[in-house]
């Protein structure tokens, strides 16, 4: 019989690894680094300000340059600082709207939303982040590009009878106004790219609902456009960012309201698409 003491072997203990639960300031985050990870972002980001801002400086230069010849085109008869200055923001929905569709329908086109989705189970919170997050980086774009488009076209036209100062009422709320429509331009595109899944289908749609079908209301009757064309998506937008209203455009607050309505509508098909639906 062995006289050696047999000692214990001890276990081994293995380092866990710490679990991480799904939240939303987790989703959050990762739709953010997601964003600015893609080249396309900061290109499309950079066009859509520079429209902003390149369109209103030749809109108060144009102006400017009628005014002092003499020969004022009929278009800008009534125009104001904050008028020429925003002239930019139909050119810049389109570059921030086409990249909404991208940061959604993109993932469904290269196959990267089936990673997303394993990640975050439940789904919709996976919308909510990609709207939040591109929307709010929209609005900034769009803010931004509006008070730098307005001080300095501001300066292009003073002296004139369009010149406005940033203290005269109505254009702080609509340089914001101006902003928060191409914000939610943003998360309509968003939303139009997780419900249509096609990058070429959800441009498509944003071009025909933000220039094609406001253009081709003109055709209708007068009692019939008058009716139907102030509460179109683009037209109640412009509602928010206009200094002047007549009785055939909304108050900005019901433009508001209504493009909110829009913007509701799209999230919520997108959002029934992507829980029912297998990707």
């Amino acid at each position: 019989m062995s006289t050696l003491t047999e000692t214990a072997e001890e276990p081994r203990t293995t380092s866990a690894r710490p679990a991480y639960r799904v939240t939303g300031r987790r989703v959050l985050a990762s739709e953010w680094a997601k964003l600015w990870s893609l080249r396309s972002t900061w290109i499309t980001l950079g066009l859509g300000l520079v429209f902003l801002v390149a369109f209103g400086l030749i809109s108060a230069n144009r102006y400017k340059s009628g005014i002092t010849s003499g020969h004022m085109d009929h278009d800008f008869a009534g125009a104001t600082a904050v008028s020429l200055s925003l002239f930019g923001t139909h050119f810049a929905q389109m570059a921030l709207g086409v990249l909404g569709v991208l940061v959604t329908a993109g993932e469904y086109s290269t196959g990267m939303i089936r990673s997303t989705l394993a990640a975050v189970p439940r789904r919709l919170p996976v919308l909510w982040s990609k709207a939040v997050v591109f929307g709010l980086v929209a609005l900034a774009v769009g803010t931004l590009g509006g008070f730098v488009a307005f001080l300095t076209g501001s300066g292009i036209v003073s002296g004139t009878p369009a010149a406005m100062g940033l203290s005269h009422a109505g254009v702080p709320r609509s340089l914001l106004g101006a902003g928060l429509y191409l914000g939610l331009v943003g998360v309509i595109g968003t939303a139009l790219g997780a419900l249509l899944r096609s990058v070429a289908g959800g441009i498509s749609v944003l071009v025909a609902t933000l220039m094609l079908i406001p253009g081709l209301t003109s055709l209708l009757p007068s009692s019939w456009k008058d009716h139907i064309g102030p509460y179109l998506p683009s037209n109640a937008g412009e509602s928010m960012f206009a200094v002047t209203h007549d009785s055939t455009t909304l108050s900005p607050g019901a433009g508001l309201l209504v493009l909110l309505c829009w913007t509701a509508l799209v999230l919520g098909g997108a959002a029934y698409r992507l829980a029912r639906s297998d990707v």
